[in-house]
C-alpha cells in the first residue's frame, strides 16, 4: 500500500527524473514528504519564485531533451509559473508541471486558491489534467511523460488534489516512457531530393524543438553533402556548429540585411523544425502566407503545424532526429551547383561578426569578440529578452548543440534562472547568462538559489536604465514622447555581493576582460554589472538616430 503522493514520486523515479525545481506549498506537502524519502535519487532545487522554477524546468528540458519537472503550489503559485509553460510551448520544450490543488470535494466552490487548470493552461499545453484517483497515477504519469517528448515536444500540467495525495492504494508501476515520432517516407524523401536538385537558389532553414546532438550532426552533414546555405531561426543558433562552412546566420529580430535579401531571392526553402513564426518570417513579410513566393518544403513533427499558416509544395511529418538521419543517408545525383552562393552567404555571415567601430568608453562589440575568442566550446549561454540580446546573439558563436538557452516566446526574466539551472545540471561547464536591467529585476533573486545549491553561473547584466526594446519602439512611433520606460536601478554588483556572489562593475572596454577573468576564477556565482551608454540601443543603430529618422518623416 502506498499513498497517492508516494505513487507519484515513484512514477518520477520510474521515468528517470533526477531533478525537480520547486517552490514549496502546503497544497502538495505529501509529495514533498515522499520526495524526502527519495532524496538520494531525486534532487529538489529550492527556488525563490515560481517563475524562476518554471524557467529552470524549461531550461532542463532544452539541455537534456527529457522533460524538466517543476513543482508549485495552487493558485498564485501556478499562475506565477505559467510564464515557463508558455515559453516551453512556443519553444517546443518537454516539461511537466505538477500543481497542488484543493480537495476534490471542494471543487467548484471557489475554494482557497482554487483554479480550473484545464481552462487556465489548456491553450498552451499538450495536455492538462487532474490526478483525481491515485490508482490511475502510474497510467497518467506515463502518458504525461510520453506526450511531453513525442511528436512536437511540449509542456504538460497535472493538478494534484490534496486529499488524493493521502489516500493509500495498491497499484503497480508502469515501464519507463518511450518516445514516439514520425519517420519520413521514402517517396517524400525522393521528391524532396528532386525538388532541391532542380532549384537554382535553395536554402536550408532549421529551427524549432526536438533536436538531439545526433540530429544536429546529421543535418549539418546533409547540408555539406548538398552544399546548401544553412540558416537557423530565432534563438536556435546552437542547432549547428556556427563554424560550419554552410552556416550563414540566423533569422532574428535584427537579421543581417544581406541574409534577408538572400532569403527573399531564394527559389526554394527547405524548412526543418521551424513553425515559420512571426520573428523567423520578419512579421510574415519575408516569407508571405499562405502561399510563399519561394517553393516551400516544410518538415515538422506535428501534422497540425503543416499547412496551418503556409501551404508547402511538399509537407513531411517527421521528428528531427528521424528526418536528419534519413537525409544524411542521401547523396546528390549530380554535383551541387550552389558552391558560389553558399560561399557568398557564408562570407556575409563572417563579415557580420566584425563589430562597427565605436569610440565611446565601453565598446560592447569588442567585449563580445574577446568573449567569443575565450569562451570554451561547450559553454552554455542563456539569453534574456531585450535589445541588449543582440550583442551576444550577433557576435558570439555556438559550436555544440544544446548550448543556447533563450526563450523564443520573448519572456523577460528567463536568463538568470536558466543559467542557475544549467550550472546545477552541468557544474563542470562554464555558464554565461546575459540579461538586461529590466529582466534581472524580475528573477534576479534566483542568485540566492545559485548560492544555496553551489551553482556558479556568470551573469552579464547590461544596464542602460530603461526597458530598452520598448523605448526603441516609442522613439520610432512616438519620437520624444518616452513614458513608463525609465528605470532607477540599484548597484547591481553590490547586490550580487549581498547574495554572497562575486560582483564586478564594468564601465570601460579595458575593464571587461579583467572582470571576466576574476569571475571565471572565483568558482562561485558571479555578476558583472555592465553600465552601457543608453543611446547604444542595438548593434546596428542608436536611439538618437531612430528618433531623428522618425521626426524627419513628420
Amino acid at each position: 500500500m502506498r499513498t497517492g503522493a508516494r505513487v507519484l514520486v515513484d512514477a518520477l523515479r520510474v521515468h528517470g527524473v533526477d531533478t525537480v525545481f520547486a517552490v514549496a506549498g502546503e497544497s502538495y506537502l505529501e509529495v514533498l514528504d515522499a520526495l524526502y524519502d527519495s532524496s538520494n535519487e531525486i534532487r529538489v532545487v529550492t527556488c525563490r519564485h515560481e517563475a524562476g522554477a518554471s524557467h529552470m524546468a524549461e531550461a532542463y528540458g532544452k539541455l537534456t531533451g527529457r522533460p524538466g519537472v517543476c513543482l508549485v503550489t495552487r493558485g498564485p503559485g501556478a499562475t506565477h509559473a505559467s510564464i515557463g509553460i508558455h515559453a516551453a510551448h512556443q519553444a517546443s520544450t518537454p516539461m511537466i508541471m505538477l500543481v497542488g490543488q484543493v480537495d476534490r470535494d471542494h471543487t467548484d466552490r471557489e475554494a482557497f486558491q482554487e483554479v480550473d487548470y484545464r481552462r487556465f493552461f489548456g491553450g498552451m499545453t499538450k495536455w492538462t489534467s487532474q490526478l483525481d484517483w491515485p490508482e490511475r497515477i502510474p497510467e497518467q504519469m506515463a502518458r504525461a511523460f510520453q506526450t511531453a517528448v513525442s511528436g512536437r515536444p511540449g509542456p504538460i500540467v497535472l493538478a494534484l488534489p490534496e486529499d488524493m495525495q493521502r489516500i493509500e492504494v495498491s497499484v503497480a508501476d508502469t515501464a519507463p516512457y518511450a518516445t514516439v515520432r514520425a519517420h519520413p517516407g521514402a517517396n517524400d524523401l525522393a521528391r524532396m531530393a528532386e525538388m532541391v536538385a532542380a532549384a537554382e537558389r535553395p536554402m536550408l532553414v532549421v529551427g524549432g524543438g526536438g533536436w538531439s546532438p545526433e540530429a544536429s550532426t546529421d543535418i549539418a552533414a546533409f547540408a555539406q553533402a548538398f552544399d546548401l546555405p544553412l540558416i537557423c531561426t530565432f534563438r536556435r543558433q546552437d542547432i549547428v556548429d556556427n563554424a560550419h562552412p554552410c552556416y550563414a546566420g540566423d533569422l532574428t529580430t535584427a537579421t543581417n540585411p544581406a541574409l534577408l535579401e538572400r532569403v527573399k531571392g531564394a527559389d526554394l526553402l527547405l524548412v526543418v523544425g521551424s513553425r515559420l513564426d512571426e520573428i523567423a518570417t520578419q512579421r510574415y513579410r519575408l516569407i508571405e502566407p499562405p502561399v510563399p513566393s519561394q517553393t516551400l518544403i516544410h518538415v515538422h513533427a506535428d501534422a497540425s503545424v503543416l499547412g496551418s499558416v503556409y501551404q508547402p509544395k511538399l509537407a513531411i511529418q517527421a521528428g528531427m532526429a528521424e528526418f536528419a538521419a534519413a537525409v544524411r543517408a542521401l547523396a546528390p545525383e549530380a554535383a551541387p551547383r550552389w558552391a558560389e552562393q553558399r560561399a557568398a552567404a557564408r562570407k556575409d555571415y563572417e563579415d557580420s561578426l566584425v563589430p562597427s567601430a565605436y569610440d565611446g568608453a565601453l565598446d560592447l562589440g569588442a567585449c563580445m569578440v574577446w568573449l567569443r575568442e575565450t569562451m570554451p566550446a561547450d559553454a552554455i549561454v542563456t539569453i534574456d529578452a531585450g535589445n541588449f540580446s543582440g550583442w551576444p546573439m550577433r557576435f558570439l558563436q555556438w559550436q555544440r548543440p544544446r548550448t543556447q538557452l533563450a526563450p523564443q516566446a520573448g519572456a523577460m526574466g528567463a536568463a538568470v534562472p536558466s543559467a542557475v539551472a544549467a550550472s546545477i545540471i552541468h557544474s563542470e561547464r562554464e555558464v554565461l547568462g546575459f540579461v538586461g536591467d529590466g529582466g534581472f529585476m524580475m528573477t534576479g533573486q534566483e542568485l540566492a538559489t545559485a548560492m544555496q545549491h553551489g551553482a556558479a553561473p556568470i551573469i552579464l547584466l547590461f544596464d542602460n536604465g530603461m526597458f530598452g526594446t520598448i523605448r526603441m519602439h516609442q522613439e520610432r512611433d512616438h519620437p520624444g514622447r518616452a513614458i513608463a520606460t525609465d528605470l532607477r536601478n540599484p548597484d547591481f554588483a553590490a547586490l550580487a555581493r549581498a547574495y554572497g556572489a562575486v560582483g564586478e562593475t564594468v564601465e570601460r572596454t579595458e575593464d571587461f576582460a579583467p572582470a571576466m577573468t576574476r569571475a571565471r576564477e572565483a568558482g562561485t556565482a558571479a555578476l558583472i554589472h555592465i553600465k552601457m551608454d543608453p543611446d547604444v540601443i542595438s548593434t546596428r543603430t542608436t536611439l538618437s538616430k531612430i528618433r531623428e529618422a522618425a521626426l524627419a518623416k513628420r
